[in-house]
């Protein structure tokens, strides 16, 4: 079963600190593990909310809005995609990256389309 994960947290600290350094180091990390144990798809950080563009289609009538979809505390900074067994694996591996620690990530199985 592959999961998402959604990785909500603080801004990232700037580029080249060594707060910066010590983030790149423990994401580092936590992708060599889960490369190594083979449930790795996928992973990426994206730009702040403050780069995004919102799109909603009313009556027709394309709207299109900078900014995010919604105003929340915590910054959907990224994501990681995962393949594993259950869910309680799935868990496992959401609780061990750097962002549980200080923000919260949540865990969601991909629907299966069948071909």
């Amino acid at each position: 079963m592959k999961y998402l994960i959604l990785l909500y947290g603080k801004p990232l600290p700037e580029p080249g600190t060594p707060a910066a350094r010590a983030l790149i180091r423990s994401w580092d990390e936590a992708e060599e593990r889960m490369g190594k144990a083979g449930v790795l798809i996928d992973c990426a950080p994206l730009h702040p909310p403050a780069a995004s563009t919102t799109v909603r289609v009313r009556d027709g009538e394309t709207l299109i809005t900078d900014g995010p979809a919604a105003e929340i505390k915590e910054q959907f900074g990224g994501f990681t995609l995962i393949e594993c067994a259950d869910l309680d694996e799935a868990l496992r591996w959401a609780a061990a990256l750097p962002t549980a620690a200080d923000g919260k990530v949540e865990v969601r199985p991909l629907v299966q389309v069948p071909a």
